[in-house]
């Protein structure tokens, strides 16, 4: 089955074309700068050729699914003849709460809960929704099927994700922790399974590590527990978020300093992590690492937090386990930093984790950077969510054309 992957967000729309028999990417690429001037377009299709340009200025969603169906139908990197060739539409949905811990296929029930839940997930949910109402309008005839990124931690057992709060204030709210990166975590596991020659029991710790950062205990398959929780601020230090802190430094940035939610929205969300803390204008972990090496005291101090919080995670995931047969680093940082890798490992030695020194160096694309004696595995593995949510589509609508 053909199917389109959408991942819309406020100001971009990132999607490729999946042919679900073979795992293959047709064509993938993003629209940028979606109601803002600089409209940019990239399409590559899977034989090399590419659309790479400027384009008219785009202001909503159905304007960028519009660039989108016109580039895989007509443009330097078509793939089909038209957009009879697509056969379902995928959509990456952050926020499913305790409602979905399944995908499904998409009907006004299915969208009227992606509008409620985007009070859980303000950033995400609304431009989640545009999409999948841009796509139901331009692809009428596809079916369109929802992958929520909370699914693959609904099995994460109460002792894992209720809060110290009381019950029933809770459940009547909502209050606890769903946990993200979902399909990355169950793409990752299910490849770090692989390499270890797919044992039926497995403990396996799944370290997603971009801009915005989560770790994953997977028991046999099974998402037990995660490190983000009822947002994608809790957990570890991260790009710009602080990750974990005390409740009560909250209520003392507006009792005792006078901030506005606002103020201490973006403060924790946008301004923190390795932005805030390493003082040199960037939160991306390479521009931390040349600061560091050049002497800049700050940035030392960051990246030591930084990778001190890492470190505690995957302990606080292998005691969710009793154990742990094998680390796996992925996404942007943890695919492409050795020197990330190697601190983190050097940590949680204890474990049982030891890398061999060049192959961590050498590693590229999935790899075993394991040293030959070590009792736990460590791997680093190339996520591809489009994978999951192209299979889950698949599953889901089939047979519905």
């Amino acid at each position: 089955m053909k199917v389109l992957v959408v991942n819309a967000g406020s100001s971009s729309v990132k999607f490729s074309l999946m042919e679900t028999g073979d795992r293959t990417r047709a064509a993938s690429g993003s629209i940028e700068r979606i109601g803002y001037p600089g409209t940019h377009l990239k399409v590559e299709a899977s034989d090399g050729r590419l659309e790479d340009r400027a384009a008219p200025e785009v202001t909503d969603a159905r304007g960028a699914l519009e660039r989108i169906a016109a580039a895989l139908t007509e443009g330097p990197a078509s793939v089909v003849k038209d957009l009879g060739g697509i056969e379902a539409v995928g959509h990456r949905v952050v926020q499913g709460a305790d409602l979905y811990s399944d995908s499904v296929l998409i009907d006004a029930r299915v969208k009227a809960a992606v509008g409620e839940l985007s009070c859980l997930a303000p950033l995400h949910n609304p431009a989640n929704l545009a999409g999948i109402e841009a796509a139901e309008e331009i692809l009428a005839d596809a079916p369109q099927v929802a992958v929520f990124d909370t699914a693959f931690h609904s099995t994460i057992p109460p002792r894992a994700h209720l809060y110290g709060l009381p019950v029933d204030f809770a459940r009547r709210h909502r209050l606890r922790r769903y946990g993200f990166h979902g399909t990355s975590h169950k793409f990752v596991s299910q490849r770090a399974r692989e390499m270890l020659g797919s044992p039926e029991h497995s403990k396996i710790v799944t370290a997603h590590i971009g801009n915005g950062i989560s770790l994953c205990a997977v028991r046999d398959g099974a998402s037990v527990d995660t490190t983000m929780g009822f947002t994608p601020l809790e957990g570890v230090v991260m790009g710009t978020r602080s990750g974990s802190i005390d409740p009560g430094l909250v209520l003392y940035l507006v009792d005792g300093l006078g901030r506005s939610p606002d103020d201490i929205d973006r403060l924790l969300n946008k301004e923190s992590g390795l932005l805030g803390m390493a003082g040199i204008g960037s939160g991306d972990l390479r521009d931390v690492l040349v600061a560091r090496t050049r002497g800049n005291e700050k940035a030392a101090v960051a990246f030591d937090v930084y990778v001190y919080r890492l470190a505690q995670a995957v302990g606080a995931m292998a005691t969710a386990m009793e154990g742990i047969d094998a680390l796996c680093f992925t996404a942007g940082a943890g695919e492409n930093s050795p020197a990330l890798r190697a601190a983190v490992c050097e940590r949680v030695a204890f474990l049982g984790i030891e890398l061999d020194a060049k192959t961590n160096e050498a590693a590229r694309g999935d790899a075993d950077i394991s040293s030959p004696g070590a009792r736990a595995r460590t791997f680093v593995v190339t996520t591809r969510e489009d994978v999951v949510i192209a299979l889950e589509t698949a599953r889901v609508a089939g047979g519905r054309r």
